[in-house]
Formats: structure tokens, C-alpha cells, sequence
């Protein structure tokens, strides 16, 4: 007669649930093993997605320094040279000041302190205390 605590094949329950732990064990490390492989595949082609749009922004910023150039001289078609210049000089801080004062008028509404999650966490401490 056998032991109730043994298989048919000789086996013991305990040799059983360690077998299936080390294949479960196995198995979770096979699909982090997958996971990493698939997230570094996409953290490659990400890398050359955002170099290829810094190479674009680049060229962007040289074209756009191109057109203030071409428009400073299509106004010293009326003007002098240094005229034309000054003008688009003159509109460039303009745009900048303008864009600076909204940016600094949204960084002062910006609300970075997380209430709800201080506010929850002290509830949570709260209860527990209670």
C-alpha cells in the first residue's frame, strides 16, 4: 500500500507543487525575459523616431531663420536694409515677450502639490489610527 501522501509514480505531493513552482517560476521569467526583449526593440526604434524629429526641428529653426532673413529684405525693397531688419527684429521680441507672459501666467495657475492623493493618504492614516 502506498503512502496517501504520494502519486502513482512514486511522487510526493510536496516534489509535485515544487515542480509546478519551479515551472511557474520559469515560466514567469521566460515572459520577463520576452517583455524586456520587446521593450528594448521599442525603446530603439523610439530613440531614432525622436532623433530623426530633433533633426527635423533643427532644420525647421534654419528655415525659419531663412524666412526673417527674406522678409527683412523684402521690406528693404521700401526701406533700408537695417530697416527691414529692425522691424523683424522688433516683431521677433514681441512674440517672444507675448509668448513668455502666457507661459509665465500658466506656470503661476499650475497647481503641482497632489491634494487628493495628501488628502487620501491622511484619511487611509486616519482610519487606521482609529
Amino acid at each position: 500500500m502506498t503512502d496517501s501522501r504520494s502519486t502513482t509514480s512514486g511522487r510526493t505531493i510536496g516534489q509535485l507543487v515544487a515542480d509546478a513552482t519551479a515551472d511557474v517560476q520559469g515560466l514567469v521569467r521566460s515572459e520577463i525575459a520576452l517583455a524586456k526583449a520587446e521593450v528594448q526593440q521599442g525603446a530603439k526604434v523610439m530613440g531614432k523616431g525622436a532623433g530623426l524629429l530633433g533633426g527635423a526641428a533643427f532644420v525647421a529653426l534654419l528655415g525659419l531663420i531663412f524666412l526673417f532673413h527674406t522678409l527683412a529684405q523684402v521690406l528693404a525693397i521700401w526701406l533700408p536694409v537695417w530697416a527691414g531688419y529692425l522691424i523683424i527684429t522688433a516683431v521677433l521680441f514681441v512674440v517672444a515677450a507675448v509668448l513668455g507672459l502666457i507661459g509665465k501666467s500658466a506656470l503661476g495657475r499650475a497647481n503641482p502639490k497632489p491634494e487628493r492623493a495628501i488628502a487620501e493618504a491622511e484619511r487611509t492614516i486616519a482610519a487606521l489610527k482609529g
